[in-house]
């Protein structure tokens, strides 16, 4: 998209924002997901309701959080309740409706890595920050969307470490539900060129939709696995000036106060 008004990573925020519904619960990860749910509360979805794994219900921050312990969340939300709570009963009691997450590396049943690159866990080439709380959110939310740049490095045939559990694996297995999963897990992955869906009945990923001026070729270039693509795949609507202009102010508010936009660049 090098003529277009936005970036690759613009599209990608706003994509993954309008997923959000009004009046959702919504556990939110630090960086894109947060971007994300943030912009979602401010154009389109004022209810929403965003939870941090901190404790922070109803946050309704000015600038995007640095890390889940930022005190922004704390000031501005409803309430701020103990983090076995969040976790116990809030989200294993299935009282949360979406979580927005991010990603190492993914695979083509929605498993994800954020823990090593390369080596063995013991001796990796990198390691990552780890799971937090992702593993329960990936488990526990009713549905889960995936924000991430694509590419072979990020979608692998085969992830160096599972952090956190898609659908495990193929349905003849068992699947989520032999692992003891309770919520539908993932769903949809918004990325930088589309959008990838699965289903319980196929629950490999799929290529419904391509961003404006992207191929099915570039997608499938960026992908370390066969690709699945929808019959007739789907054109994500551009930004709008207005979902624009949300996005880069809350972008300048948190450069101006953090010195980043605290969404993972």
């Amino acid at each position: 998209m090098p003529d277009a008004p936005y970036s690759p990573q613009e599209i990608m925020t706003i994509a993954a924002a309008r997923r959000l519904k009004n009046g959702a619960v919504c556990f939110v990860g630090i960086g894109l997901p947060s971007a994300a749910a943030n912009l979602a509360r401010i154009t389109h979805a004022p209810g929403v309701v965003l939870i941090y794994e901190s404790g922070t219900i109803g946050a309704k921050p000015n600038v995007l959080p640095l890390s889940i312990g930022d005190g922004e969340l704390a000031e501005t939300a409803d309430t701020v309740v103990s983090v076995p709570e969040i976790f116990r009963y809030w989200l294993q009691g299935g009282r949360v409706d979406v979580g927005f997450l991010g990603a190492a590396q993914i695979d083509k049943f929605g498993n994800i890595n954020t823990t090593v690159i390369g080596g063995t866990y013991e001796s990796p080439q990198v390691r990552l920050p780890g799971a937090g709380g992702a593993p329960e959110i990936a488990t526990s939310c009713k549905e889960v969307t995936i924000i991430l740049r694509q590419s072979r490095r990020a979608f692998v045939e085969r992830l160096d470490f599972v952090t956190s559990s898609g659908y495990v694996s193929t349905p003849e297995s068992g699947g989520r539900q032999s692992a003891g999963a309770r919520g539908r897990g993932l769903t949809t992955v918004i990325t930088d060129l589309g959008v990838l869906a699965n289903s319980q009945r196929d629950p490999e990923l799929t290529l419904v939709a391509l961003h404006p001026g992207v191929t099915v070729e570039q997608a499938r270039r960026a992908t370390g696995w066969d690709l699945k693509v929808a019959a007739n795949p789907g054109l994500t609507p551009a930004p709008t000036a207005e979902e624009l202009a949300a996005l880069r102010d809350l972008h300048a508010r948190t450069a101006v106060a953090h010195g980043t936009s605290a969404a993972g660049e």
